[in-house]
């Protein structure tokens, strides 16, 4: 049985509600990104990437714009394709399928709305629905995806707003939030569907630099307090060093160095990861 992500370590594991079961630990990676290229007509975006995050493992992707981060957490979400390699998930193929041969063919939508159940994303707008309320926003993905009984999305729901501070905007439209306030409603909305990963794409660039603390200690504790694994992309250095087990360093779609936070913040090797931390510390 699949283990909720969001449940205290010490705590004993609910039912779960995914339908697809990658708990089971067979000494895989949870995440393995095998020679992956993705391009765009003529301009290669990822080149031959390969790099892995282990089950539980808080992760920072950090470089400059344009060297592929978000490309990587859109892979992962299957709101993209790979041009080459293969996305292994606990040592199963995200985006293939294995054909009666062994051999691996590209996976139908289908099986990609399957896989897509188990990874959940932060993006950097909010994307929230406006004509629903609060609560709706959160349940309407568990209700109509996951098939959760609505009063169990509920409950659920109301769980986590109180987890991230909203329990009193239940019934609130997104325009009547701050736009910190609809972030964490929309971090809320993708734990809601339970994922085993979280992928959080620059969650804080579209808001006021007054509300930035707030979100990034909301996802300090979560990372503190849950088994969750976490793919990060930001420019916040302090947020990367503070959550990562792990940070790598990208640039022109390739991972130049990776390393702990202590190691690429503090004495970084590579003369690239030198430059673009001088520039942005």
């Amino acid at each position: 049985m699949a283990t909720d992500p969001l449940q205290k370590k010490t705590a004993a594991a609910p039912e779960a509600v995914v339908p697809v079961d990658t708990s089971k630990d067979d000494g895989h990676p949870l995440v393995r990104f095998d020679k992956v290229v993705k391009r765009y007509g003529d301009h290669t975006v990822l080149d031959q990437l390969e790099f892995s995050v282990e089950r539980g493992e808080h992760v920072t992707l950090i470089g400059p714009s344009g060297s592929g981060k978000t490309t990587i957490l859109r892979l992962l979400m299957t709101l993209e394709k790979v041009s080459d390699g293969v996305i292994w998930i606990n040592g199963e193929p995200l985006t293939h399928v294995r054909a009666p041969d062994g051999s691996l063919r590209p996976a139908s939508e289908k099986h990609l709305r399957a896989a897509r159940r188990r990874i959940g994303m932060v993006f950097q707008q909010f994307n929230l629905f406006p004509n629903m309320k609060v609560l709706q926003n959160i349940t309407e993905a568990p209700v109509n995806v996951l098939g959760m009984d609505r009063d169990k999305a509920e409950t659920r729901a109301r769980e986590l707003l109180d987890l991230v501070g909203l329990s009193g905007k239940v019934d609130a439209h997104p325009s009547q939030l701050s736009g910190g306030q609809q972030q964490r409603v929309a971090i809320a909305r993708a734990l809601a569907m339970e994922p085993e990963i979280l992928l959080l794409d620059e969650v804080t660039s579209a808001l006021d630099p007054e509300l930035v603390a707030g979100v990034l200690e909301l996802l300090s504790d979560i990372a503190r307090n849950t088994d969750i694994t976490m793919l990060c992309v930001t420019h916040e250095m302090n947020f990367a060093r503070d959550v990562s087990e792990k940070v790598l360093m990208f640039d022109a779609g390739r991972v130049v160095e990776s390393g702990s936070p202590e190691k690429i913040f503090s004495d970084p090797s590579h003369e690239r990861t030198r430059e673009f931390l001088n520039a942005v510390l």
